[in-house]
């Protein structure tokens, strides 16, 4: 079920959804509508289009699903598989702009890249201690204290006015005030021994960023968030992004559809190096200066 959603002025000038195509961007304010209060979804192109693109025929799952494709290599969304075996996509920023007054039960399962609860080893409860949405003796409504970084929205800096008659706090740590607020940096191992996932050295966005810029003319943009799409999934798997980037520049050379860069990526991986070419044996011209009078 949908619900009343926000958008802020600052959206229409954020260079994250600028780098996404017209319609990348209406399907991400449709998704605000649609996630549930944690800025979750069933990632489905088909039920997506359906919902957001009923009435636009002409812009079915495949296009929603290159909306998405752009979405996920421009940092606005994260897509990812449940432990139910399903696939489900999480709006980044979604806490840090939506202000949710009365919280409905979790729905989804939680993203593995982004929800710190997941990363790390949840402590024992105690009497007291404040969950991640509870509800006060005067019906407001209290929040675990959000991440200030955007991951990627570097338009959507400026933090959501509080909602009036509601009441924002950090969470309470059972071991005490010096452990900070709930939600810690990425970066930062987290609670319990797990570790976060290293950062790539080389991002999605800078490899793409010298592809456009070493073509003649800039790409057309539905182009560069496919091409965005799949230089994300490349370096997932832990491909060199030497190798991607040697992948890229046999792209450009040959002007393919974007999804072919996987197999130009493994031929600059696992190419090997020509032979050298065959001549077949001729009778020599000269036959004393061949054999030096021997014969």
């Amino acid at each position: 079920m949908a619900r009343i959603r926000t958008i802020k002025p600052e959206a229409f000038a954020s260079e994250s959804l600028a780098a996404v195509s017209l319609s990348a961007e209406r399907t991400f304010f449709g998704l605000l509508t649609q996630a549930d209060d944690q800025g979750r979804f069933r990632d489905q192109a088909a039920v997506i289009a359906g919902l957001l693109w009923s009435l636009r025929p002409d812009h079915g799952p495949m296009g929603v699903e290159d909306d998405l494709n752009q979405l996920h290599a421009a940092d606005l969304i994260c897509r990812y598989e449940g432990a139910d075996g399903k696939r489900y996509l999480h709006i980044v920023t979604f806490t840090q702009h939506q202000k949710i007054n009365r919280p409905s039960g979790i729905r989804t399962p939680a993203c593995p890249h982004h929800d710190l609860s997941v990363l790390r080893e949840p402590s024992p409860p105690t009497h007291g201690a404040v969950m991640e949405h509870s509800v006060n003796r005067q019906g407001g409504v209290t929040e675990a204290a959000a991440s200030d970084e955007s991951a990627g929205q570097e338009g959507f800096s400026e933090p959501s006015p509080p909602i009036q008659g509601g009441l924002v706090e950090p969470a309470v740590s059972p071991h005490g005030p010096d452990l900070g607020p709930r939600n810690r940096d990425l970066g930062s191992t987290p609670l319990g021994g797990a570790s976060a996932p290293a950062p790539q050295t080389v991002s999605a966005k800078d490899l793409i960023g010298e592809y456009a810029a070493a073509c003649t003319h800039r790409p057309p943009s539905d182009v560069l968030g496919h091409l965005g799409g799949q230089v994300r999934k490349l370096l997932d798997e832990g491909i060199d992004p030497a190798h991607v980037r040697a992948g890229l520049a046999r792209h450009r050379a040959k002007g393919l559809h974007p999804s072919t860069l996987p197999s130009l990526v493994h031929e600059a991986m696992n190419a090997s190096a020509p032979e050298a070419a065959h001549r077949p044996w001729t009778n020599p011209a000269d036959v004393a200066a061949a054999y030096g009078g021997d014969l």
